[in-house]
């Protein structure tokens, strides 16, 4: 059996069971989940009732499973182990598919008796046995799931976790590459996003969603529309691709939809994750450790963000792979390819999507920007990607910083000017980039540029994207200049990387509709 998504109908009254259960099916279900410890006044009559109804309701008939978790494994009303075991009994002969019950409650002898039967009473339905710990990784999981196996051969195992870090969720992956048959095997919480979405691709019998927000049963839990629409669930399956962002924070990154919908659009079986990589060297290093000892989890690309883009290259270095030379001046990558020898190649694309957004705009090849004169404010990681791409290019830069030292050392290594801040009033460059996050939501009414310095023969170019248009971008056009937005630089540079990891060019006005529209999917 393939992978089910499955629903949780998570109401407390027969009513609003009655909702849920309309839009889960309407949302794209393939399995419903009753949890019935949401209930109040709980009965098995109650819980009879609400499965009529799912077995009645209008359109396509979807399997059923009813649970009725205890509160120390999560549920939320502490029901009685009498009652609980009441309602999983009722639930099957009322026709429900599955139950899901405690691996640790099944060891009483009357609970287990009293299931048995029921399940002996019925042709087809299957017992769910669960573990979860929402603290930490299990001990050993893999000796949890044969115990699970040895206490009740007929049930489907279900180990479910808390990943305090990504590095946590190898021993699931492991767990589901070395085992067969059905089985549930996924991490909880924002480091353990990745399980659930490759749930459908390792093969876990069932992975979990919600229709909304409001809906979810458990940290971590996606919507189906977010699973459907985000990360392409209908089209994933053993032989799928993967690729994905390594950074700190990832999880609003525009890169996953930018790179999914392209994916989409070029018909390549290829999936883009959320990889949630807390911490420093260490913690990339072991997480990349981990993902080239596994070739079977189909990792070949992956995107870099911050703190990792030095990091990335390192790392690279260090396993003697092939670093692009721009990169290797830059002094970090954006992007790593991993071969199917595990050879690694690093690249950095900042570069070359701020050198796209520039010649695109002003209708120029880069051979254009030799002899430019640019100004850039500021002297960060953004700064010096896109200086490199320029000084390569032959054009004529001045950097302003507010920090002498640093601006100075960034001018030194690159053959630049520098100026302090108090010069850009004699700014008169054609080309004026603000590679600073000065004018970044929230703080979107602010400037690094004074609105007195723009003319009209000059092009400004805000690296920030969100806004997408900043405030200096406002005055730069009020001013008669042309503009240059930082989603120009964003899909220029993931552009270049979907070129890396396809070999195919992108439709970058479709990346361009998908950005503006990402909001709807969050």
């Amino acid at each position: 059996m393939h992978t089910k998504l499955t629903v949780p109908i998570a109401a407390n009254d027969f009513d609003m069971a009655k909702e849920q259960i309309k839009a889960a099916k309407a949302a794209g279900a393939e399995i419903l989940e009753l949890r019935a410890d949401y209930l109040e006044n709980l009965t098995p009559i109650l819980v009879k009732k609400i499965i009529a109804e799912i077995k009645n309701s209008a359109g396509r008939p979807l399997p059923l499973l009813v649970t009725c978790r205890d509160k120390q494994q999560g549920g939320i009303i502490g029901y009685p182990d009498r009652l609980r075991v009441d309602v999983l009994t009722a639930a099957l002969k009322a026709g429900a598919d599955f139950i899901d019950f405690e691996y640790e409650k099944f060891f009483s002898v009357e609970n287990q008796e009293r299931i048995k039967v029921a399940l002996s009473q019925s042709s087809k339905a299957m017992l769910i046995l669960s573990a979860h710990n929402f603290e930490t990784k299990f001990d050993n999981i893999v000796k949890l799931h044969r115990h699970i196996g040895t206490l009740y051969s007929a049930a489907i195992p279900k180990l479910v976790y808390t990943a305090n870090h990504i590095n946590d969720c190898f021993d699931a992956f492991d767990l589901l590459h070395s085992t067969g048959g059905e089985r549930i095997v996924f991490c909880m919480g924002s480091a353990g996003l990745v399980s659930r979405i490759i749930a459908k691709k390792l093969n876990s019998f069932l992975t979990f969603a919600s229709v909304d927000d409001k809906t979810a049963t458990a940290p971590g839990q996606l919507t189906v529309e977010q699973f459907k629409k985000l990360y392409r669930y209908d089209s994933t399956n053993a032989d799928t691709e993967l690729y994905g962002v390594i950074g700190s924070p990832v999880a609003h990154s525009l890169s996953p939809a930018v790179h999914n919908v392209c994916f989409a659009e070029a018909k390549v079986n290829k999936l883009y994750l959320p990889l949630l990589v807390e911490g420093g060297k260490d913690e990339f290093d072991r997480f990349m450790d981990n993902i080239l000892a596994r070739e079977w989890l189909g990792f070949a690309g992956f995107s870099v963000t911050i703190p990792h883009k030095q990091n990335a290259l390192d790392y690279v270095r260090e396993k003697h792979g092939f670093i692009e030379p721009l990169a290797e001046k830059i002094g970090a990558a954006n992007t790593i390819l991993s071969g199917a020898d595990g050879q690694l190649a690093a690249y950095n694309t900042d570069y070359a999507g701020a050198l796209d957004a520039i010649t695109s705009t002003l209708g120029i090849s880069r051979s254009d920007l030799n002899g430019l004169s640019v100004a850039v404010v500021g002297a960060g990681g953004v700064a010096r990607a896109i200086v490199a791409g320029l000084t390569d290019a032959g054009a004529k830069i001045c950097i302003y910083n507010r920090t002498v030292k640093k601006g100075q050392k960034l001018a030194d290594e690159f053959g630049c000017d520098f100026a302090p801040l108090g010069d850009l009033s004699r700014l008169d460059a054609k080309l004026v980039i603000n590679a600073t996050s000065i004018g970044m939501h929230p703080d979107i009414d602010a400037t690094p540029i004074p609105h007195w310095c723009l003319k009209k023969d000059m092009t400004v170019f805000d690296t920030v994207y969100n806004p997408a248009e900043t405030l200096l971008l406002k005055q730069a056009k009020e001013a008669g200049a042309k503009t240059i937005d930082g989603l120009s630089m964003f899909i220029g540079q993931a552009a270049a990387q979907f070129k890396l990891f396809t070999g195919k060019k992108p439709d970058t006005e479709l990346m361009r509709k998908t950005v503006a529209s990402y909001d709807l999917l969050w």
